[in-house]
């Protein structure tokens, strides 16, 4: 049996649509769309660009602790990080390997070969707290911030 078979595609939209409907909340819930994207073509090569890691799993457990703000740790010396409160999988898959969703080494092999200019010192946890205004308005300029206060040029962002 293909794993495809095994493991059919998560329809996520119509069941957050549902879950919603579910909860009682008068207005469906409205899904972020952009007429316009902030991205922009890279303004050098990435042989010479300096690469920010953005991730959405956490420096502490946000089961135990307050979830929201933004947070950055060395890219030099990672510690563990935490996303047991996300929804993801937790049947087919697991946390234990890091470089999955912090992948510091293959991203640093890349720096060695030329083909990246360099991983910025710093990595940055985006709070996962499903507000959209909040995002927008609080999150991002300060992720944007972090990251110009961080010489990066290029950003990778690593949804968990």
């Amino acid at each position: 049996m293909s794993t495809a078979a095994a493991h059919p595609p998560v329809a996520y939209i119509a069941r957050t649509k549902r879950y919603y409907e579910a909860q009682g909340y008068a207005k469906p819930y409205v899904w972020a769309h952009f007429d316009e994207v902030p991205f922009t073509r890279p303004a050098k090569p990435l042989g010479e660009s300096n690469l920010a890691i953005i991730t959405t799993s956490a420096l502490h457990d946000r089961q135990a602790t307050d979830p929201r703000g933004v947070a950055s740790a060395s890219t030099t010396a990672a510690p563990p990080l935490f996303a047991n409160d996300l929804a993801w999988d937790k049947k087919a898959t697991h946390l234990d390997d890091r470089e999955s969703f912090l992948p510091l080494a293959p991203l640093q092999a890349m720096v060695e070969a030329g083909r990246l200019g360099a991983i910025a010192e710093r990595f940055h946890c985006v709070p996962t707290e499903y507000s959209q205004r909040r995002t927008r308005t609080e999150d991002a300029p300060e992720i944007l911030r972090r990251c110009r206060e961080d010489g990066a040029d290029i950003a990778l962002l690593i949804p968990l």
